[in-house]
């Protein structure tokens, strides 16, 4: 499985193909999701961008890993693309992160590790009947990665709106006295606070 395919093979050429049309398939899944990329959140493309990825046509197995989980991905940008753009991408944003404050964090972590293991169940069986071929053991891998890309970078994400929630708590305690001091002051003195509480925000 660690072998090398010729420059201009038909394996070559096959696994070209394969990844130009996983990696094609994630960037338009994310331009019709998120034109601006306001929403984009896809590491592997950001990690070994288009070059990288058609480089790997040399090597069938991370290849094949690397567009299986490309697919995956575009598969779920395409099932919630037609709401983020009727909502707008911003809007989207604002909407999914009140859900998410809204729902119990047991309750959504139960969903999450639902959605993820499940799916990597069936990479990991497509893995144990593969007998170890090319395509079908890389093919169980990278469902399994996509799975857990998931379930990683979804939880990162909640660990920052969390961290975000107790920068604005704090914050928001701190504004209290300075607000309650502006109520009882004169006129102009709010007046000049007014720059100073923006630059808080």
């Amino acid at each position: 499985m660690d072998d090398f395919v010729p420059f201009g093979s038909t394996s070559y050429l096959l696994m070209l193909a394969t990844l130009i049309v996983g990696r094609g398939m994630d960037v338009l899944s994310t331009w019709v999701a998120t034109p601006n990329l306001v929403l984009e959140g896809n590491p592997i493309a950001k990690l070994l961008g288009w070059r990288w990825g058609f480089a790997l046509a040399f090597w069938p197995l991370p290849g094949i890993i690397l567009s299986t989980t490309s697919i995956l991905v575009a598969a779920r940008n395409f099932q919630s693309a037609w709401l983020m753009r009727s909502l707008g991408e911003e809007a989207y944003r604002e909407w999914h992160v009140q859900r998410i404050q809204e729902t119990r964090i047991t309750l959504y972590l139960l969903c999450l590790a639902g959605n993820t293991m499940l799916t990597a169940a069936v990479g990991a069986v497509v893995i144990y009947f593969s007998n170890r071929m090319v395509v079908p053991f890389g093919i169980g891998v990278g469902i399994v990665a996509y799975a857990g890309a998931v379930a990683f970078y979804t939880v990162l994400a909640l660990l920052r709106l969390r961290r975000a929630e107790l920068r604005y708590e704090r914050r928001h305690a701190r504004n209290i006295p300075r607000q309650e001091t502006a109520a009882i002051t004169p006129e102009p003195f709010p007046q000049v606070c007014i720059p100073e509480e923006a630059q808080g925000k």
